[in-house]
């Protein structure tokens, strides 16, 4: 443990935002499956909704900082031409 100030206020702090980066992530990772399971289930109006969903929460994602910008890009492209495919 740290014995300066601002160094266990940072501790604090950190394990704030991992805590909420974690949530964004799992946010995430839950869009992509429910678009993956519809690919699969080969249901394409629900997986265009499902597309536009997951689209929104990776944008939130990578605006917050917790995706970069090219893997966010990478994600929905993928995602998308996924659903091209049905």
């Amino acid at each position: 443990m740290a014995n300066i100030k601002s160094q266990k206020k940072r501790i604090l702090t950190n394990e704030k935002a991992a805590a909420r980066n974690k949530a964004v992530k799992s946010g995430v990772k839950t869009a992509v499956k429910k678009v993956r399971a519809a690919i699969d289930a080969k249901d394409k109006e629900a997986a265009k909704e499902a597309l536009v969903q997951a689209t929104s929460t990776i944008d939130r994602a990578k605006s917050k900082g917790v995706l970069k910008k090219n893997t966010a890009s990478r994600k929905v492209s993928r995602l998308a031409q996924a659903v091209d495919k049905i």
